[in-house]
């Protein structure tokens, strides 16, 4: 028997009609306290060797709509290999067309990582002798906020993941940075030579477990909390930046994912009112290194320049910026593919993310002499 289900962590998707498998009719649901809406992830049980396409109705109301163009859904049978299928977007509907070989699959915006995984990968972590971990405090809903560190350097180098919860490359990310950072690699052992690395794995842990795209238990975007951050509404952000204060920051780089560029790119805080030579230099040398260092990066195609001193200061890499006067910067990595080195059985995957997040820890060894 047909069943679609998506009342489980990280899961976002609601049913309208199952009676034809060949015309299934299902709807995103929004960020509880926030009309944001785009992410979905579900399980179809019951569809071993059926034709299935499904009809996203509400696709066209979604946060991003141009998301949704040249796009592909991810599917799984174990939450570990996920692989792309036949999506198209027209009049305002997203469909998914995929006759699956198993009893069980799930189907994703993008690869998906829940709660449970990030709590999994937390506790293996602490394991390692290489990184320390601290509690920071707790979210709304009373589930950790994780920081680790690494190295004894001068330095301060943050990197944080997941503000927005659907953007979960960052994660996968994550998974490939940590452990090479306590890795025996020459680049690993002169970057915590050089510096002390602090790594947020998750700032979302709510929004991750209930589906949503970009807000937290109370709605709140968190990428737009920083300069006005409180206890009662944004615990993950204020628990965090207080760290920050304590440590100082000379290199920061929050990791996200763009809903319709298809390439990894980076942004600078260009229009914070002090931004200089210094700013540019630097932001410039990082991607240049990243350019040698990956073939899956470019310069090309990313956000428009801010114009001098307009940079929304709620921004956490504009806030950081102009706060520590540090390099600051935003990974965006793509829900598509990266066009500049594309992989259509895949598209931008887990195991992309867990290689790219590698060749990240090479660039900020090599930059670590300039960044003071």
């Amino acid at each position: 028997m047909l069943k679609i289900s998506s009342d489980f962590d990280h899961g976002n998707m609601r049913v309208i009609d199952i009676s034809t498998p060949s015309d299934i009719r299902l709807e995103i649901s929004a960020d509880g306290a926030a009309d944001f809406f785009q992410w979905f992830y579900f399980r179809v049980d019951g569809a071993s060797g059926d034709a299935l396409t499904m009809h996203i109705t509400n696709a066209a109301k979604a946060s991003y709509p141009p998301g949704w163009d040249d796009y592909r859904a991810v599917a799984s049978y174990d939450g570990e290999t996920w692989f792309r299928v036949d999506t198209s977007y027209r009049d305002g509907v997203l469909s998914i067309q995929h006759t699956p070989e198993q009893a069980s699959i799930h189907y994703a915006y993008f690869a998906a990582y829940p709660f449970a995984r990030i709590a999994n990968f937390v506790e293996g972590t602490k394991a390692d002798p290489a990184l320390r971990h601290e509690l920071l405090g707790e979210t709304l809903d009373g589930r950790p906020i994780d920081h680790f560190s690494a190295g004894e350097g001068a330095l301060k180098i943050w990197v944080i993941a997941r503000q927005h919860p659907g953007e979960t490359m960052g994660s996968w990310w994550i998974e490939g940075f940590l452990p090479a950072l306590a890795g025996d690699s020459d680049a690993a052992r002169r970057l915590r030579s050089a510096a002390t690395v602090h790594v947020i794995p998750c700032m979302n842990p709510d929004g991750a477990a209930r589906g949503h795209l970009r807000t937290n238990a109370a709605g709140v975007d968190l990428n737009r909390a920083w300069r006005n951050t409180t206890m009662d509404k944004s615990p993950e952000v204020y628990l965090v930046r207080e760290k920050m204060r304590e440590t100082g920051v000379d290199l920061f780089l929050d990791v996200h994912g763009d809903e319709a560029i298809p390439n990894n790119f980076l942004v600078s805080a260009s229009g914070i009112p002090s931004w200089d030579d210094v700013h540019q230099t630097r932001f410039d040398r990082y991607s240049s290194l990243l350019l040698e260092a990956s073939k899956d990066f470019q310069t090309r195609d990313g956000y428009p320049v801010t114009p001098p001193g307009k940079a929304n200061l709620d921004i956490a890499n504009n806030y950081v910026a102009e706060t520590w006067g540090c390099l600051s910067m935003t990974l965006e990595m793509p829900f598509k593919d990266a066009n500049v080195n594309p992989m259509p059985a895949v598209g931008w995957s887990p195991e992309r993310c867990r290689s790219f997040a590698r060749e990240h820890l090479e660039v900020m060894t090599e930059i670590a002499p300039a960044l003071r």
